[in-house]
């Protein structure tokens, strides 16, 4: 059976899953990308070509008509590949719908679509215009903002929406979530319920913990601290590591050692840096840069207490939980609720609310004893419950759904 994922790049996490599905008995992956100048792919986002096991297509990318990235030449890729099955993202799902030919090429072969998506602030069908007129979601969804209310924004919204009942519940056979709460969700725009298979979201977790494994003996990269808080990811605003840093600023008075680590590189570097300066802490804020070996970034969250994440993310949280660390976090990008539980391995502190997390913060990392049952707790979520083979186990049944469907 082969698959062509259609991506905006090569993100070195999601890479250990396309090979974990090249390894499956009678899958043969193949990943469409484009040549350069990705326009669909996050800024900083890492990516990677080597150890490979599946084959990688790359085509140029164009910006259509209705203003979204899409790939040249695919009907014609397709029938050179002739593959079974189609996987799509956002935006190139939209191509399938304002393409009609293409679409109908897939029909008529035979080629079955499933559409890959989180679904993370997605409002049912008939919430969809006041809530993107909520001020609070204009702040996180760059995506849909314009810089004033009116005809223009309300038409995109219709548009969005109408998009949205098309690809949910006429184009796509099926979808591939990465929330349990999907399937009601996508069914207000028609997804059937039976289409709609949740595979959580997983780096490669068998290379976790043999890299927790393998370190386990090796020197310390950081000097002890009791107190050390550590961040992983992008350093964008929506992370909102500028929070993180002012709630340490918070809990320095009566935790004068308390040190944040900050892993990870982006365009938000240098103002975070003159925010640590400017709060006098810059003695207690480390920023490492880009970590993406699993054994140096494993050696990192040995020797940190606490992991945060105070803005948007995910696979961060699965990473910090395989090496059973505790983690603090808010809205994430809606896989946080499946993996952190509220007493049991971390904590919720209210979204934005710097007070909130610095209390939150504060209450755990001066409580050796819930840090070790926290962190004990994290581990066996992802040994027992999310992990790589959750995510192949969710990919493998509704590869087998569409092709039933004759």
């Amino acid at each position: 059976m082969k698959v062509l994922f259609t991506f905006g790049g090569l993100p070195h996490y999601y890479n250990k899953v396309l090979n974990k599905l090249q390894q499956e008995p009678d899958l043969d992956i193949v990943v469409l990308a484009p040549e350069q100048n990705q326009q669909t792919l996050g800024a900083g986002v890492k990516q990677a070509e080597d150890g490979l096991l599946f084959r990688v297509i790359r085509l140029p990318e164009y910006n259509t008509w209705y203003g979204k990235a899409f790939f040249r030449n695919l009907s014609e890729l397709i029938d050179i590949e002739k593959p079974d099955i189609v996987v799509t993202v956002w935006p190139y799902v939209l191509g399938f719908i304002y393409f009609p030919l293409l679409w109908l090429k897939l029909k008529r072969k035979g080629i079955r679509l499933i559409f890959k998506d989180i679904p993370f602030m997605l409002p049912a069908r008939k919430e969809a215009n006041a809530y993107y007129k909520n001020p609070d979601v204009l702040r996180v969804n760059e995506d849909y903002v314009i810089p004033e209310l009116g005809v223009l924004y309300g038409l995109k919204i219709q548009f969005l929406t109408f998009s949205r009942r098309l690809y949910y519940g006429l184009l796509a056979d099926a979808h591939v979530h990465y929330i349990e709460g999907a399937a009601p969700l996508v069914a207000t725009y028609g997804a059937k319920p039976e289409s709609v298979f949740v595979t959580y979201n997983s780096p490669d977790t068998d290379e976790l913990f043999e890299a927790r494994a393998y370190i386990a003996d090796l020197p310390t990269i950081l000097p002890p601290n009791p107190h050390r808080i550590l961040h992983v990811g992008r350093l964008v605003k929506w992370k909102r590591v500028d929070l993180l840093i002012d709630a340490l600023a918070r809990i320095l008075p009566s935790i004068p050692d308390a040190e944040l680590v900050v892993i990870g590189t982006g365009p938000e570097m240098t103002t975070l840096q003159d925010q640590a300066k400017r709060l006098d802490i810059e003695r207690h804020v480390k920023f490492v840069g880009g970590v993406y070996k699993l054994t140096d970034l494993g050696r990192y969250l040995n020797e940190s207490a606490l992991y945060v994440l105070a803005g948007m993310g995910g696979l961060s949280i699965n990473e910090a939980m395989a090496f059973g660390k505790p983690v603090v976090c808010s809205v994430c990008d809606g896989t946080e609720k499946h993996l952190v539980r509220e007493g049991i391995n971390g904590r919720y502190f209210t979204h934005g609310d710097v007070v909130s997390l610095a209390e939150v913060i504060n209450d755990i990392i001066t409580d050796p004893l819930t840090l070790t049952q926290m962190g004990e707790a994290s581990t066996a979520i992802i040994r027992d419950e999310i992990h790589i083979g959750t995510v192949i186990d969710g990919y493998k049944k509704a590869f087998q759904y569409v092709i039933k469907l004759g």
